[in-house]
């Protein structure tokens, strides 16, 4: 059974994978499928679902899993809304979508960019639905998520603007090639964990970019699909100061990723330095900051 964490300040040990839904709306997936997926989660022990409403079917999927879930787990929640009375559109559609009134968290979903982030805190911005969402007993805690080479520092400035109660942004050895990159998230780790911000970090499996192989796997960036490699990059982004890490949005890959949290030991400085030095990617991805080393 896998470790729990505190998240920051939430009242709630997440498990350290959460169950991230993004592979879980894909339409060469059946109902089967996603039951099978999350009952596989459920027996490892996880207890946190990270969904949103852009993940193409996944809302109405586990939909027949909230009677069961909600209340158990801890059910993170998104909208890519910018302007408040768009979010609260958001906000209904999901409560609709999975049956449900109140969530754990409610996220400012994708913000990339100091533009988007204007958007959001400006007078009439998304934010002030989130709040108000909590002010109803909506939801009990905000956050903010988002990827891209500049989205530690734009997280910095969030968490300067609003006391936002988690976080969530790309974490991954093959990142840390990127000297800014890792700079930029060393200081937004140290910042979060010095306000007890919940960490939440995505992209765990991620290894590069696809170039112009022909994809075999439905992430938008390259992962890493082999157990051993899935344990090396895992147990490096866990041995990271942060609390959870949804699952990647390939459901074939679920097993490997629960049997390495299971088995997840604490890297020590030299053998994260190692996991790091070990990165290959085959092609860049720029957008989440991830370089060549061919």
């Amino acid at each position: 059974m896998m470790e729990k964490r505190k998240l920051g300040r939430v009242a709630h040990a997440s498990s350290v994978v959460t169950l991230g839904a993004a592979g879980l709306g894909r339409e060469d997936l059946s109902q089967a499928d996603v039951d099978a997926a999350v009952q596989l989660a459920v027996d490892h022990g996880v207890n946190h679902l990270d969904i949103a409403p852009s993940y193409g079917r996944a809302m109405d999927r586990m939909a027949i899993w909230m009677p069961r879930l909600h209340g158990e787990w801890f059910i993170g929640a998104k909208t890519t809304a910018r302007a408040r009375d768009d979010a609260w559109e958001s906000i209904r559609s999901c409560q609709k979508r999975l049956g449900i009134k109140t969530f754990d968290l409610f996220q400012l979903h994708a913000v990339t960019s100091f533009e988007e982030l204007d958007a959001v805190t400006a007078a009439g911005g998304a934010l002030e639905a989130l709040v108000q969402m909590r002010d109803q007993g909506l939801t009990r805690y905000i956050g903010i998520t988002g990827h891209g080479p500049d989205v530690p520092r734009v997280q910095q400035e969030a968490l300067n603007r609003f006391d936002f109660d988690t976080i969530m942004f790309p974490l991954t050895p093959a990142l840390f090639l990127n000297a800014e990159y890792r700079r930029d998230a060393q200081v937004l780790l140290r910042v979060a964990n010095e306000r007890d911000v919940g960490i939440q970090v995505i992209k765990m499996l991620a290894r590069g970019g696809w170039g112009d192989v022909e994809r075999d796997l439905s992430p938008w960036y390259d992962p890493h699909r082999e157990q051993p490699e899935i344990d090396r990059a895992l147990w490096w982004v866990l041995s990271q100061p942060v609390h959870t890490a949804p699952s990647t949005g390939e459901t074939s890959l679920l097993p490997l990723i629960f049997d390495a949290a299971d088995r997840f030991s604490e890297l020590d400085g030299d053998a994260q330095e190692a996991v790091v030095a070990a990165q290959c990617p085959r092609w860049p991805e720029p957008r989440l900051g991830i370089p060549t080393t061919a």
